[in-house]
């Protein structure tokens, strides 16, 4: 009977290890899909500044996006990137609340700045041998 609970511990143990890297996975797939969301947001209401309309929704949708962010499970591999990934975000927001307001210049220096955070962040992921998968390359 023991053999039976120390091989049901094994197999538990190893799932474990496989586990792990699974979540780092998953981390930077949903950043790069936050992020990849967060620049097509930000590019596409940099040319259409005028439509507050899409402003209220782009604004909505950025939102949510700090909301995700707020919410994903951050692994250990990753904790000291995930706050700049999280000031990409609210920055972003900041933008979009800006458009909707009709601030135009505040807009464009907080899109600047969510790109600041998003290079830091992928600077701390380098630094950790870690890597954003491109969204591009994962649709062809």
């Amino acid at each position: 009977m023991r053999s039976k609970k120390w091989f049901v511990f094994l197999g538990f143990a190893l799932w474990m290890s496989w586990a792990s890297p699974a979540t780092a996975g998953t981390y930077l797939t949903t950043a790069a899909l936050l992020l990849d969301e967060t620049r097509r947001s930000a590019d596409w209401m940099q040319s259409h500044l005028t439509d507050t309309k899409l402003a209220e929704i782009a604004h909505q949708l950025s939102e949510a996006r700090v909301k995700c962010g707020r919410s994903v499970t951050v692994p250990k591999e990753v904790d000291k990137a995930h706050p700049h990934l999280l000031l990409a975000l609210e920055s972003a927001e900041r933008a979009m609340a800006a458009a909707v307001e009709g601030e135009t210049e505040r807009f464009l220096r907080l899109v600047l700045q969510t790109r600041d955070e998003e290079r830091t962040f992928r600077a701390i992921l380098n630094q950790q041998k870690l890597t954003l998968p491109e969204l591009e390359k994962e649709r062809k």
